[in-house]
Protein backbone atom coordinates (compact mmCIF):
# COMPACT_ATOMS: atom_id res chain seq x y z
CA UNK A 1 0.00 0.00 0.00
CA UNK A 2 2.92 2.37 0.65
CA UNK A 3 4.55 1.63 -2.72
CA UNK A 4 7.91 1.31 -1.02
CA UNK A 5 10.48 -1.46 -0.86
CA UNK A 6 13.00 -1.95 1.91
CA UNK A 7 16.31 -3.70 1.34
CA UNK A 8 18.35 -4.53 4.44
CA UNK A 9 16.29 -2.02 6.43
CA UNK A 10 16.81 0.82 3.97
CA UNK A 11 14.22 2.12 1.55
CA UNK A 12 15.13 1.29 -2.06
CA UNK A 13 14.73 4.34 -4.31
CA UNK A 14 12.50 2.72 -6.94
CA UNK A 15 10.75 4.69 -9.65
CA UNK A 16 7.00 4.05 -9.97
CA UNK A 17 7.59 1.80 -13.02
CA UNK A 18 10.32 -0.16 -11.24
CA UNK A 19 7.99 -0.70 -8.30
CA UNK A 20 5.15 -1.81 -10.61
CA UNK A 21 7.52 -4.15 -12.45
CA UNK A 22 8.78 -5.73 -9.21
CA UNK A 23 5.22 -6.05 -7.93
CA UNK A 24 4.03 -7.76 -11.14
CA UNK A 25 6.95 -10.19 -11.10
CA UNK A 26 6.46 -11.00 -7.39
CA UNK A 27 2.72 -11.53 -7.93
CA UNK A 28 3.61 -14.16 -10.53
CA UNK A 29 6.38 -15.97 -8.67
CA UNK A 30 7.78 -18.96 -10.63
CA UNK A 31 5.97 -17.81 -13.80
CA UNK A 32 7.99 -16.49 -16.73
CA UNK A 33 6.55 -13.23 -18.06
CA UNK A 34 7.54 -12.16 -21.55
CA UNK A 35 8.65 -8.62 -22.33
CA UNK A 36 5.40 -8.09 -24.23
CA UNK A 37 3.31 -9.32 -21.27
CA UNK A 38 5.19 -6.98 -18.94
CA UNK A 39 4.70 -4.10 -21.36
CA UNK A 40 0.96 -4.82 -21.51
CA UNK A 41 0.48 -5.14 -17.76
CA UNK A 42 2.98 -2.63 -16.34
CA UNK A 43 3.16 0.02 -19.06
CA UNK A 44 -0.38 -0.40 -20.33
CA UNK A 45 -1.97 -2.01 -23.36
CA UNK A 46 -1.30 0.91 -25.69
CA UNK A 47 2.41 1.29 -24.89
CA UNK A 48 4.14 2.11 -28.18
CA UNK A 49 7.78 2.02 -27.08
CA UNK A 50 10.57 -0.47 -27.56
CA UNK A 51 10.24 -3.82 -25.77
CA UNK A 52 13.85 -3.37 -24.64
CA UNK A 53 12.67 -0.73 -22.16
CA UNK A 54 11.78 -3.71 -19.96
CA UNK A 55 15.43 -4.81 -20.00
CA UNK A 56 16.57 -1.32 -19.00
CA UNK A 57 14.10 -1.19 -16.12
CA UNK A 58 15.05 -4.71 -14.98
CA UNK A 59 18.72 -3.71 -14.92
CA UNK A 60 17.96 -0.60 -12.85
CA UNK A 61 15.64 -2.55 -10.54
CA UNK A 62 18.33 -5.16 -9.91
CA UNK A 63 20.80 -2.41 -9.02
CA UNK A 64 18.34 -0.92 -6.52
CA UNK A 65 17.62 -4.20 -4.76
CA UNK A 66 21.33 -5.06 -4.56
CA UNK A 67 21.83 -8.31 -2.64
CA UNK A 68 18.39 -9.55 -3.75
CA UNK A 69 19.02 -8.99 -7.47
CA UNK A 70 19.03 -12.74 -8.12
CA UNK A 71 15.32 -12.89 -7.23
CA UNK A 72 14.70 -11.55 -10.74
CA UNK A 73 15.88 -14.19 -13.16
CA UNK A 74 16.30 -13.89 -16.89
CA UNK A 75 14.86 -16.72 -18.96
CA UNK A 76 16.75 -16.30 -22.21
CA UNK A 77 14.58 -15.90 -25.27
CA UNK A 78 11.41 -15.75 -23.15
CA UNK A 79 11.41 -13.05 -20.46
CA UNK A 80 11.80 -12.71 -16.70
CA UNK A 81 10.58 -14.41 -13.55
CA UNK A 82 10.67 -13.84 -9.81
CA UNK A 83 12.13 -16.88 -8.10
CA UNK A 84 13.06 -17.37 -4.46
CA UNK A 85 15.75 -19.99 -3.95
CA UNK A 86 18.09 -20.90 -1.12
CA UNK A 87 20.81 -18.94 -2.94
CA UNK A 88 18.89 -15.67 -3.00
Amino acid sequence: ASHSVRVAGQEAPLTPKEFDLLYKLAQNEHIVLSRNKLLETVWGYRYCGDARTVDTHIKSLREHIGPYRKLIQTVWGVGYKFEKTEEN
